[in-house]
């Protein structure tokens, strides 16, 4: 079995790359998983892993990964605690494989209940908005016009693993509009103009619900092409909320209608 004890090693190195930066995960096609159930739901979800670092304290199951081919390699606590994204000390991250976010690559029910959020600037609101998505069940969550990889680790730690749970596509909001049209799913943007309150609209056939960022809100391409603009009611002094927060008021809504029950 493989060991690694000091941070110098070239392979740390590397490994520090895919942590730090989106363009090593883009021309390596690999990126970090760190912590235990994080792992689990990842191989869940069908994603290979290559290596799996670890140390020798770790209680990890080792028996749920069945591919031979897993590289295992033993690292000391410094060059853990040097890869380490998190202060939890679970002792075990492994290096994946990324997976195609192409919209052609979604498989969607013909009632399908989708989540586009156009150019979310912030990786914990993109982690809430997956692990809404994953509690609600969601068909698939959609990211047009992203800012950030998929495989940020900020992304990873903050949907605690929901990264992985979801069905994830990326595209321009052109390519995404086009998409949803073809797939005859009706667009509902979140925005003020001409909108109604998001529980007086009928959500319950196929249905893409639109949110865009904090500051500016959706941009006009998603506004004209919206079916229906549906709005949050607010009694305060401020006009809008946390996106995530919306989202999963919206999520929530179009599941009651469907018949979701606690």
């Amino acid at each position: 079995m493989k060991q690694i004890t000091s941070v110098q090693n070239p392979m740390v190195k590397q490994l520090l790359q895919l942590q730090e930066k989106a363009r090593a995960r883009k021309q390596l096609g690999t990126f970090l998983i760190e912590g235990r159930r994080e792992i689990e739901l990842a191989l869940k979800g069908g994603y290979a892993i290559e290596s799996l670092l670890f140390l020798e304290a770790t209680d990890f199951d080792f028996g749920i990964l069945s591919a031979s081919d897993v590289e295992m390699i033993e690292i000391s606590k410094e060059v853990y605690h040097k890869l380490a994204y998190r202060d939890t000390t679970e002792g075990v991250i492994a290096v994946a494989k990324s997976k195609s976010l192409s919209l052609s690559d979604l498989e969607l029910p013909e009632n399908a209940l989708v989540l586009v959020a156009e150019s979310p600037e912030k990786p914990g609101n993109i982690g809430a908005m997956l692990r809404t998505a994953d509690a609600a069940n969601l068909d698939a969550v959609i990211i047009a016009d992203p800012k950030s990889d998929l495989y940020n680790p900020n992304i990873v730690r903050s949907s605690v693993g929901c990264v992985f749970t979801n069905q994830i596509a990326t595209g321009t909001t052109e390519e995404v509009i086009a998409f949803l049209n073809t797939k005859n799913i009706a667009i509902y943007a979140a925005a003020l103009q001409d909108s109604v309150a998001y529980h007086e609209q009928d959500l319950t056939s196929a249905s893409a619900l639109v949110v865009g960022t904090e500051s500016t809100g959706l941009t006009q391409p998603w506004r004209e092409a919206a079916k229906q603009n549906i709005m949050i009611p607010m009694q305060g002094e401020i006009d809008s909320m946390n996106v995530s927060v919306a989202a999963a008021i919206l999520i929530f809504e179009a599941k009651r209608q469907r018949g979701f029950e606690v």
